[in-house]
């Protein structure tokens, strides 16, 4: 798959053992489930990864076995956040000459209060860009705390040619999805969406060309942006209307936890933990995800048995 990318690019989750060490065969098996889901890319280290909870060793682990793993099957993006711009300059830098296809950062910012302006964040993102020579994504979500105007968006677009792809995973995303791409012309190249498609119809609605799903379902997903892209929305929204409830339930019940349950529920991977402070999911939350899992019998739940 080569440029523009489109389609279904959904986050890896990070898998570990119960006693929180990197289960690397777990992760391995995570890839191989992940090709056969037929995504159209595979995103690691991401917020849905659990990446605030590794070490950068484990990061730099992490990204080699997935690449290796892959080993070119589909396009696999590295995320590559981070506050000071020498080490997400250095984080892409490593990603590229790694493999990586393409990179997503979010805007620079650390807890509350520290964030950069406007001109910052294009020197941020053009020293990145220079690093590292590959696409990148910008992850517009309210974690970051950081405004993105769609001005400023284009701006970046125009300034650092890399910036071609947008994630916009905030309320009103269709409206914001719609303006960035009128306003934007031929600079944005992929508008996605992501926040697990949980206003997918919408989305695609606006004009994105594609979604950043969990590992959870996205067999299930792709046809929805198959039956859109051939223009049968009607077949687009009754495939839609099938998943929807645990997609609802994947976002406002369980988060990251839900793919690995699946996961650990249809004999993928041998341990579904997270790492503290994160909690695991209540037996009860548990079971009603598995419910609605099992009606829909994703490739997830019985990839591993």
């Amino acid at each position: 798959m080569t440029e523009p990318y489109k389609g279904i690019l959904p986050i890896a989750p990070t898998i570990f053992h119960d006693n929180g060490d990197l289960d690397l065969d777990g992760n391995r098996r995570v890839m191989d489930l992940m090709v056969d889901q037929g995504v159209d890319g595979i995103c690691i280290l991401a917020n849905f990864s659990e990446q605030f909870l590794l070490t950068d060793a484990e990061r730099e682990q992490v990204m080699h076995l997935s690449l290796e793993q892959v080993a070119g099957r589909v396009p696999v993006i590295v995320t590559t956040s981070h506050f000071s711009t020498r080490i997400a300059a250095q984080r892409a830098k490593a990603a590229a000459d790694a493999g990586a296809k393409m990179l997503m950062m979010m805007p620079p910012y650390h807890g509350a209060l520290l964030r950069a302006d406007e001109q910052g964040m294009v020197e941020h993102f053009k020293q990145v860009a220079d690093a590292c020579g590959i696409p990148i994504i910008l992850q517009d979500a309210p974690l970051s705390g950081v405004t993105l105007t769609v001005p400023f968006m284009i701006r970046l677009a125009k300034e650092v040619p890399l910036v071609r792809y947008f994630k916009i995973e905030v309320p009103g995303t269709a409206n914001k999805l719609r303006a960035l791409i009128e306003a934007g012309g031929d600079a944005v190249v992929g508008p996605f969406d992501g926040e697990e498609a949980i206003t997918l119809m919408a989305d695609l609605d606006a004009g994105a060309t594609g979604t950043m799903t969990s590992a959870m379902i996205p067999d299930l997903v792709k046809p929805i942006l198959a039956a859109h892209a051939a223009g049968d929305r009607k077949q687009a929204a009754a495939l839609y209307a099938k998943v929807l409830p645990i997609i609802n339930y994947e976002n406002r019940q369980c988060g990251l936890r839900s793919a690995k349950a699946v996961m650990k529920e249809g004999g993928v991977i041998k341990s579904e933990a997270v790492r503290h402070p994160l909690t695991p999911l209540h037996p009860k939350t548990r079971e009603g995800l598995i419910e609605l899992a099992r009606e829909l019998d994703p490739l997830a739940l019985r990839w591993g048995k």
